[in-house]
């Protein structure tokens, strides 16, 4: 299972393994109260990605199609977080933005839900 939940929220027992999916450290958060398990700043989009989408929801659905477009490029960054949610049943991704619905973090959980289905569709 993924889920997503902002870095600033307090961690729970709940959020299995938690990983930062942002580019830039969590302004005022230090590494112990974060709770980070994975910075994996890597799958972030880049900063031109970041800065064109700015958060405008009348973006969203093309910035989920240019992020994805980034990361077909680094599949192997997918394939990890896949691995990591298969050996600990259960990951979070984590996010300082504070949009909940409409950022990296949710994009990401969706590309991963979408793959996992594919996936199971072929061996199903």
């Amino acid at each position: 299972m993924i889920r997503v939940k902002r870095v600033y929220d307090a961690p729970d027992e709940g959020d299995g393994f938690r990983v930062l999916v942002d580019r830039l450290w969590p302004r005022g958060l230090s590494k112990e109260k974060a709770k980070v398990d994975l910075w994996l700043r890597e799958v972030s989009p880049s900063d031109g990605l970041r800065k064109w989408y700015s958060h405008d929801p009348r973006k969203w659905d093309l910035f989920r199609e240019r992020y994805a477009g980034e990361l077909s490029h680094r599949e192997g960054l997918l394939e990890r977080i896949g691995a990591i949610e298969q050996e600990n049943g259960r990951v979070t991704l984590l996010f300082g933005s504070k949009e909940p619905r409409i950022n990296n973090a949710v994009a990401l959980q969706m590309m991963l839900e979408s793959r996992a289905n594919r996936g199971r569709k072929r061996t199903g």
